[in-house]
């Protein structure tokens, strides 16, 4: 289920008014005045502590993307980051690392942008849960750019470290997603491929211990989900698509060598074997599988020509675009030791259920503590995320253990009530919901169809949540919107009112409208068994 309030965000250059004009403005906001447009202007100071950044915590990188702008060669840079004195380089990166994340988030967060983050901010507060916050980068030579590390003072969080906020990249130029089960397990294909400085079968085993050990609790812990692995040495692209297309894998984790190319990045699979990204794109995208994850160099890296990065090639882009749910690649090059520990933190957190963008933050709060905040490794990982995914693989806990299937307790099942939903329109269908989720949209993948234009194509869910007071039980029905404007619509005192991608209890015989508020009405009904 996909409960927490979404704010996404996109950055574009205006071409026709400037090389340094950019907008930036609300794609999705968890209510109808957050969509708001600003206009601004890239600061020459901010291409500099960028450049210096690079100089100093990204050297080893291949890329030379450069703004269009040129640099000013008075602008100076703060007091504080002119020089490093002697003995003290670790307080330089730390203060460099922190005034980059500060420029970039009082540049996004500029006008009403930061009025729109402020109270959708508010809204998942009062929902008692988190924001979820997405951006999306138009412009390709801003990709580059740690937008990860963003804070908005010294001594907060790093957004991507927030604990009320759980940050991705995205882009609205795809096609929308098929619908998603979520799954029992984690079921991941590890391909290992060309790397001439590493024994790559002692890889596979440490990788397939991280990936497979027990949870904090033991394995079979409560709530803790199983994961197997299957494990491809240096396969040839036939022997990888053949695996990914007899067996249902929902994770791909590709460890390897990875370069930089026009078409979405190259992997080494073996000497004079390589894969691009869109060749892969379309084998992950055929079989189901909903996360990608790549330990290798520059997967979030975009291409360049002429110091210029090349639109929509970067592996990560490449594979969202083509319908990949959620990738996960490295923004510059990640040491052994470092992916080791964020792999094993960021399964953990996925076998423990949790989101991937929830994962991918816990993950890299392990980073930060283990190799400090004064160095990049915490600042790598680039998570992608589609529009349409909320970002789960595992079946919660909760949801799990409160279903109550009917070939196992039918004496239980058969004294819960059932709850139709049905059209108050003449010859109108009655829908019966079923126990879990019931989805509702305009596309045929939906429980329930309503063949309207201003019905989204998934626009909302009803939840069920079956629980036991003692021997008693409980059958509770929520409606969540999901649709794109926000245009689900309950009957109350005060009449017709939009939820707004609220979570809201229903009760038998409430009035629900989908899309517009002329439209069809729905009835909510509880019938006692």
């Amino acid at each position: 289920m996909n409960s927490l309030p979404c704010l996404n965000l996109a950055i574009a250059r205006l071409t026709n008014t400037g090389t340094d004009n950019f907008a930036i403005w609300v794609v999705k906001a968890p209510y109808p005045s957050g969509y708001v447009l600003h206009d601004c202007i890239w600061p020459p100071e901010l291409s500099q502590v960028w450049q210096e950044w690079q100089e100093m915590f990204a050297g080893h990188t291949p890329l030379d993307i450069s703004s269009r702008s040129a640099l000013p060669q008075t602008a100076p840079l703060p007091l504080n980051l002119i020089s490093s004195p002697s003995g003290q380089t670790a307080g330089y990166s730390s203060r460099l690392m922190q005034y980059l994340g500060i420029s970039l988030w009082r540049w996004l967060f500029d006008g009403p942008i930061l009025g729109s983050l402020e109270r959708s901010r508010g809204m998942a507060m009062g929902l008692h849960t988190r924001l979820r916050l997405r951006l999306e980068i138009r412009d390709p030579d801003l990709i580059a750019l740690p937008w990860e590390i963003m804070q908005r003072e010294p001594g907060q969080s790093a957004m991507s470290l927030s604990q009320d906020i759980v940050f991705s990249r995205t882009t609205s130029e795809v096609e929308s997603l098929p619908y998603l089960r979520t799954d029992q397990a984690l079921n991941i294909l590890l391909v290992l491929g060309e790397d001439q400085d590493l024994d790559l079968e002692k890889e596979a085993e440490i990788l397939t211990q991280t990936l497979t050990k027990a949870g904090p609790l033991g394995s079979n812990s409560q709530g803790y989900a199983p994961c197997m692995v299957h494990t491809l040495l240096q396969p040839t692209p036939q022997e990888l698509i053949e695996e990914l297309e007899t067996k249902a894998y929902n994770v791909f984790f590709y460890a390897g060598h990875g370069f930089p190319d026009p078409d979405g990045g190259l992997l080494l699979l073996r000497p004079g074997m390589r894969l691009n990204g869109i060749e892969l794109a379309q084998v992950l995208t055929r079989n189901g599988v909903k996360l990608a994850v790549f330990n290798a160099c520059w997967g979030a890296q975009p291409a360049s020509a002429n110091n210029q990065a090349i639109p929509s090639s970067s592996l990560a882009e490449v594979l969202i675009r083509h319908g990949v749910p959620a990738v996960l690649g490295m923004r510059d090059e990640i040491a052994d030791q470092e992916s080791y520990s964020f792999i094993q933190a960021f399964t953990e957190a996925l076998r423990s259920r949790k989101p991937i963008d929830e994962a991918v933050a816990e993950a890299r709060q392990e980073l930060l503590t283990v190799y400090k905040f004064n160095q990049p490794a915490w600042t790598l990982p680039v998570l992608y995320q589609h529009p349409d995914f909320c970002g789960e693989l595992i079946k919660s806990f909760d949801e799990g253990i409160t279903e109550l299937p009917d070939t196992t307790i039918p004496s239980i099942i058969a004294s819960v009530p059932t709850a139709f939903l049905r059209s108050l329109s003449p010859g109108g269908k009655t829908w019966l919901l079923r126990s879990g989720v019931t989805r509702i949209g305009r596309i045929k993948d939906n429980d329930i169809i309503i063949a309207e234009p201003s019905v989204s194509k998934r626009h909302a869910e009803i939840i069920c949540r079956n629980s036991l007071a003692g021997s008693t039980p409980l059958r509770s029905y929520y409606l969540q919107d999901l649709s794109t404007y926000g245009t689900t619509w309950v009957f109350s005192a005060n009449g017709w009112q939009q939820i707004l991608r609220e979570e809201v209890l229903l009760t038998s015989g409430m009035q629900l409208k989908f899309g517009s508020s002329r439209g069809e009405i729905w009835e909510f009904l509880i019938e006692e068994s």
